[in-house]
């Protein structure tokens, strides 16, 4: 079965040619400034898209999805694609869970403060799960931005560690797009746009 994983278009996601796949993943921030306009016109492209099965969280810009309950997101969105929120979602026997939270950016959607507080968020990923779906990294794995800063979740990394997810896919750092496998995962910062937000990278296709 063949995954296509994306995240951190901002709204420039006609600008992009994806390849075939059964299962399409986005990594949230599928906008630029959050509205429902911005949500809707990427609903209407995502729907239209050959995929199978189409999934996508939110992002620390995604800003109406936080503040829409929930009865009136899922009025939203298209039959034919599966938004996670804290939850998950059982494909082929492919057990997948999505969350759209980030540490430490009270200014943004999605925040909770680091320590204790995202750890309850952490704490409701199944330890079946094969295919984790994150907005932001783990602590130190595809994480930095400028300086070498790291941006990434330290009690996410002690989760993922723990459950050995297949794949742990990821965008926020828009300068640490690539993969990496380390133990029993493969984590995947799929983040299209480069710091300056053009569109520069490719978008993942991979077989699980």
């Amino acid at each position: 079965m063949r995954l296509v994983i994306l995240s951190d278009t901002h709204g420039k996601h006609h600008e992009l040619q994806l390849p075939e796949g059964d299962i399409l993943i986005h990594c949230g921030d599928i906008t630029e400034g959050g509205s429902k306009r911005e949500i809707i016109d990427f609903l209407n492209w995502f729907s239209s898209l050959p995929h199978t099965h189409k999934i996508f969280i939110g992002g620390n810009h995604d800003f109406e999805l936080e503040k829409l309950p929930n009865k009136k997101i899922q009025d939203l969105i298209p039959e034919n694609i599966t938004y996670l929120q804290d939850s998950g979602i059982t494909i082929k026997s492919y057990r997948f869970w999505g969350s759209a939270y980030t540490p430490g950016e009270a200014n943004w959607a999605f925040h909770k403060d680091r320590g204790k507080q995202i750890k309850k968020t952490w704490d409701k990923i199944p330890n079946s799960t094969d295919v984790l779906i994150t907005h932001t990294p783990p602590y130190s794995i595809l994480d930095e931005i400028n300086n070498n800063i790291h941006i990434g979740c330290e009690e996410l990394l002690k989760n993922v560690i723990n459950i050995k997810p297949k794949i742990h896919c990821f965008g926020h750092s828009h300068n640490e797009y690539g993969q990496v496998k380390l133990g029993d995962t493969n984590y995947i910062n799929s983040a299209i746009l480069d710091n300056r937000m053009r569109v520069m990278n490719p978008v993942f296709s991979i077989e699980i």
